[in-house]
């Protein structure tokens, strides 16, 4: 613990310990003042990124011991920085990575679904996060960063998880930033996703109003449960389900979220008992491996797939309208779906045929 944080050390000795070991942050209260590059991200996440060689587990620690302070308040993993927020940091000696880590990120460019001067909207992967942090180098956001050095600004305008596939908004410029941040806030963006989902859907089963309460693991895994609709953790949560296809042993449905929590649609969907194929939080399990193993599911041609498999989540943000950040007209964005979510529903097989 002494080698971690250093709180009654005297300034001299503190200053001793930096030159007899430059590879050290020297120890001492830190005070960051939030701009342009870490507005909207998430507490917990921006400090994995300014604390360079701190890990995760000592993030969280100090976050939940209330070490950590924004605004001088405390705060939670989960708390959203804005411009100009100040942030506490309390004193820690960290090994320094080295210098070139920024440049191990590698340049790559992503399917572009709409561009211009304000932003960009691409179809990320499955797979892929969305920035570093939390276990992850690097993401979509500091690899598009790195294939385009002219870009004066991007940022993030929202997350998608890991996992989930689908559109994704990437800002050019703060204003617009901030403009697209209260349309997502004001609830004036409007999401679909497409799942499939294990079972048949009751088609009259249109709208999940149910709390959720977000919680961390002791190891600083995010996760979500549902709770009553009193409990003073939960959140109001509303998914809006609408059954495109009935596979009989699997649903395609269209989820339009009314608000967006953590992980929402696929605690909503496994809560009702029918669990987004692919999920590996909240999912079938075995089901999952038995497609991952390419054995076979009832269901299922599972000779159609590509390679006999279907390795990811079958979670994609499909469309988006919301009102474009200067002109305020409607904008429109859809994603095809990816190649590997049109095989498997290519290799289900008809409930009405």
């Amino acid at each position: 613990m002494a080698q971690s944080i250093i709180g009654a050390k005297s300034a001299s000795h503190r200053l001793k310990k930096a030159v007899d070991s430059p590879n050290a942050t020297p120890a001492a209260v830190q005070r960051l003042v939030v701009d342009e590059g870490g507005a909207g991200q998430r507490l917990d996440n921006f400090l994995i990124k300014v604390l360079k060689g701190a890990p995760k587990t000592l993030v969280y620690r100090i976050i939940r011991s209330g070490e950590v302070r924004v605004n001088k308040g405390r705060a939670s993993a989960d708390t959203r920085l804005a411009l100009g927020d100040e942030v506490r940091v309390p004193p820690l000696r960290l090994s320094e990575r080295p210098a070139e880590t920024e440049s191990a990120v590698p340049a790559r460019e992503f399917p572009v679904l709409f561009e211009d001067e304000y932003l960009i909207a691409i179809n990320k992967p499955a797979g892929v996060a969305v920035h570093g942090g939390s276990g992850v180098s690097f993401g979509v956001i500091e690899q598009l960063r790195r294939s385009r050095p002219q870009a004066r600004f991007l940022e993030l305008v929202h997350r998608l998880d890991k996992e989930t596939s689908g559109i994704l908004l990437v800002a050019k410029k703060r204003s617009a930033l901030l403009a697209l941040q209260d349309h997502f806030r004001e609830r004036r963006a409007h999401k679909t996703y497409a799942a499939l989902v294990i079972g048949a859907w009751p088609v009259h089963k249109k709208v999940i109003d149910v709390a959720l309460h977000k919680f961390l693991t002791p190891d600083g895994e995010r996760r979500v449960k549902v709770v009553r609709d009193d409990n003073r953790d939960g959140r109001r949560s509303i998914s809006l389900v609408q059954v495109v296809h009935d596979y009989a042993a699997f649903s395609l449905l269209d989820v339009t979220i009314k608000t967006g929590r953590t992980h929402q649609i696929r605690v909503h969907l496994a809560n009702e008992g029918h669990p987004i194929v692919g999920d590996e939080k909240y999912g079938d399990f075995a089901l999952n491996k038995a497609l991952a193993r390419g054995q076979e599911v009832p269901g299922i041609r599972m000779q159609g797939l590509s390679g006999g498999r279907f390795e990811n989540m079958f979670l994609h943000a499909r469309y988006l309208r919301l009102p474009h950040p200067a002109t305020g007209e409607d904008l429109t964005v859809q994603a095809p779906l990816p190649p590997e979510c049109q095989a498997i529903l290519a290799a289900l097989i008809d409930a009405n045929g």
